[in-house]
């Protein structure tokens, strides 16, 4: 006899954008990108229940933000990391899984293109250089884990409202080299990454949030080398390997009120 479970419970991990490229607009509104994208260790924890002869679907979150899914939430919201296209490309392996179904890795990008930009980054969690809209994906070596605080306004932004902004303003875009990041990452040469991470977003996201390009300023004034917004925003990250900066910062902009999040990357 085999045995079929009836329910999975699963980590559903953030991201960070190292690099954000803008390099131009599409007929269909979207944009043409080139990222670099780290996973982190932050995760929200979904439940997924098969429920036996049942014609209903059933979600519940304890966020009280988010009225459409509840979810046990670790992953800030409106916060350019991710965390919605994380729940959906967890929620689809976890379906994948527990119905035992048949379906390839094309098809389940398909799926979750479908449902957000950045989901097929999310069904293969591993670092990559990220581009088109967010389907196309090209893995990367990362020679270290880097301790990660993320420091968000209370106010969060809305990806889209970013966007036809940095239209509406045109912006002149960063000099970023995306070659020289993934080497930098695979030497573990925290310097150069300070030197080369840059986010085309940046500019619009603290135009429309000045609190935003506030953070970035403290968290560099604090000693961290490696700051920058991440995604559309609004959360800013720093990567160390100092733990005693590390923690010392966590506690401080949590006692400022922002909402804030101590974790590393995953390589």
């Amino acid at each position: 006899m085999l045995f079929h479970r009836n329910s999975l419970i699963v980590r559903s991990h953030a991201k960070i954008n190292l690099s954000l490229r803008i390099l131009g607009s599409l007929a269909d509104g979207f944009h043409d990108l080139e990222m670099v994208n780290l996973p982190l260790d932050l995760h929200d924890v979904i439940e997924v229940n098969k429920a036996p002869y049942s014609i209903d679907t059933f979600v519940t979150c304890d966020d009280a933000s988010l009225d459409f899914v509840n979810i046990h939430k670790e992953i800030p919201f409106a916060a350019g990391l991710g965390g919605g296209s994380s729940n959906a490309a967890a929620v689809i392996k976890a379906i994948v899984n527990l119905l035992q179904l048949k379906a390839d890795d094309d098809m389940l990008n398909e799926i979750g293109l479908q449902i957000g930009a950045d989901v097929p980054f999310f069904l293969k969690m591993r670092p990559s250089i990220v581009t088109g809209i967010g389907e196309k994906l090209e893995p990367i070596a990362v020679a270290k884990s880097f301790l990660c605080l993320l420091v968000k306004p209370v106010q969060g932004l809305s990806t889209k409202k970013v966007f036809q902004t940095y239209d509406e303003r045109k912006p002149e875009n960063l000099e970023i080299d995306t070659k020289k990041i993934t080497a930098a990452l695979a030497a573990g040469d925290e310097e150069a990454l300070a030197r080369l991470i840059g986010n085309d977003l940046q500019s619009t996201s603290s135009y429309l949030l000045p609190e935003i390009e506030e953070i970035v300023d403290s968290l560099r004034f604090d000693g961290f080398r490696v700051v920058s917004m991440s995604g559309s925003g609004s959360t800013v990250f720093a990567l160390t390997s100092n733990a005693k900066l590390a923690k010392e910062s966590y506690r401080k902009y949590e006692s400022l009120g922002y909402v804030t999040r101590l974790t590393k990357t995953l390589v």
